[in-house]
Order: structure tokens, then C-alpha cells, then sequence
């Protein structure tokens, strides 16, 4: 039987993501454990917080399924400050 996705909420206060299945199943994701492991910069720690806030169910999915490296690699831009445009 495919368990499906009751409720997933974001505790800013405790940094994580509680994930809750119909089969009983709950999952926390420490948010700041994600972003010491996966993320080299600020700039992709931007990233994985625009995500958080903003789709916690995409970050989520993308941190039990994906491969967040790569999903940086792929969404973070970022230049030295003598190459941005003002």
C-alpha cells in the first residue's frame, strides 16, 4: 500500500520540517543539518531558504528524493561582487 502525505509544516522555531503519512509515519527534517551538509556558500543557503519558506514540500521531496546538490549547482547564481551588474 503507498502511504500519501497528510500534512508537512515548516517549524521555524526548531528548524525543521515535520512530514506526516496516513500511515502513521513521521519524519523530521533538521533544515540546518541540510544546510551544513549541502551547502558551500551563503548564496546556496539563500537558495534552500527561499525554498523552505516559500514550497516546504518541494524541500521536502527534494531532500528525501533528490539530489540537492545538484539542485544547487543547477538554481544558485552567484558571481563575485567586480562582476554584477549595478
Amino acid at each position: 500500500m503507498m502511504r500519501k502525505l497528510v500534512s508537512c509544516k515548516y517549524h521555524e522555531d526548531s528548524q525543521t520540517v515535520e512530514l506526516l503519512y496516513t500511515d502513521g509515519t513521521l519524519i523530521d527534517i533538521d533544515c540546518m543539518a541540510v544546510e551544513d551538509e549541502a551547502a558551500r556558500n551563503m548564496y546556496e543557503r539563500s537558495e534552500l531558504d527561499y525554498l523552505l519558506t516559500h514550497d516546504p514540500v518541494g524541500y521536502a521531496d527534494l531532500i528525501l528524493n533528490g539530489d540537492v546538490v545538484e539542485y544547487l549547482r543547477n538554481v544558485t547564481d552567484y558571481r563575485p561582487l567586480d562582476e554584477r551588474e549595478y
